[in-house]
């Protein structure tokens, strides 16, 4: 559904984008991570067709999507920071996207109002950011964009509101084959809601893997050792963080399960557990792998 090929971008003769390739699937929830400064809302501005990329593909359907009139009217692009139109309220936005997305279904823009609870003939500037953002969603969802493109969709709402908001978007994936990008610092609920993640690190793309085999593949061992026997840095693993407390070492280490084991066991370890591992805690040791300094990852 969304390609991104061999994607260059530079402003000013600064390298924001090098190189950049990665595919959404039609009908998948897409989790673009990345530090601050990584080049996360340039190439999202890139795949709404914002801004054209100096070299290579950014294709949606097979299509370029730069400048191309008929694949916008599919797709929707809400940003960090949103815009309305000066002094209208959501029923003047409301009627200003239905010109604008021929997929604008009114029934479901009714239905959407019962959910949401803002008054329609309000201004949108008066809204708090909170209010705002579900506006945004709520013009957004009643538009039935194919593609739904969103940069820190769930900033400003409450925990209600963002479940509400997830399960909606769950559902159009669900019927409609929607595909989703989300990029967002709240890695808990990227976690809750993507398939499918990419790692963007100075411009270039760290990782892409299926969520569930990137968990698979990264694991969170706790170990202890008869007498001190144990060096780290003399096992066959691929170690992305160790931590000692006391007596017990807390492994960080990618590599299959079932080799892990047998190396650990080789050892002869007292206690052996694999604790549950966050997408956070996965994306923090890629990118300490990365260079990046730990305190610096997470907002």
């Amino acid at each position: 559904m969304i390609d991104v090929r061999n994607v260059d971008k530079s402003f000013d003769k600064q390298q924001v984008l090098n190189h950049v390739s990665f595919h959404v699937n039609k009908g998948s929830i897409y989790g673009l991570l990345g530090s601050n400064g990584a080049g996360k809302t340039t190439l999202m501005r890139m795949l709404a067709g914002i801004l054209r990329q100096d070299s290579g593909q950014v294709q949606v359907s097979g299509d370029e999507i730069y400048e191309n009139i008929k694949m916008k009217q599919r797709l929707i692009f809400l940003p960090d920071h949103l815009y309305f139109l000066p002094q209208y309220t959501i029923r003047q936005m409301a009627d200003y996207y239905r010109s604008l997305f021929p997929g604008w279904n009114e029934e479901r823009y009714e239905k959407l109002k019962t959910l949401f609870q803002l008054e329609e003939k309000q201004k949108i500037s008066r809204f708090s950011k909170g209010m705002q953002r579900q506006a945004a969603f709520w013009l957004a969802l009643s538009a039935v964009p194919d593609v739904l493109i969103l940069d820190e969709p769930f900033d400003g709402l409450d925990a209600v509101m963002r479940q509400k908001i997830r399960n909606l978007i769950i559902q159009d994936v669900a019927e409609r084959e929607m595909t989703v990008l989300i990029s967002s610092h709240n890695l808990r609920e990227v976690e809750d809601i993507c398939d499918h993640v990419g790692i963007l690190h100075k411009g270039e793309i760290l990782l892409e893997r299926d969520l569930d085999d990137l968990k698979e593949d990264i694991h969170k061992i706790q170990a202890a050792f008869r007498e001190n026997t144990f060096d780290p840095e003399e096992t066959n693993l691929d170690l992305l963080h160790v931590e000692k407390r006391g007596s017990v070492y807390v492994l960080i280490v990618r590599g299959a399960e079932q080799d892990v084991a047998e190396e650990l066991d080789t050892w002869d370890p007292v206690i052996y557990d694999r604790l549950p591992l966050t997408l956070e805690e996965i994306f923090i040791y890629e990118m300490g792998g990365a260079g990046y300094a730990f305190e610096n990852i997470l907002v």
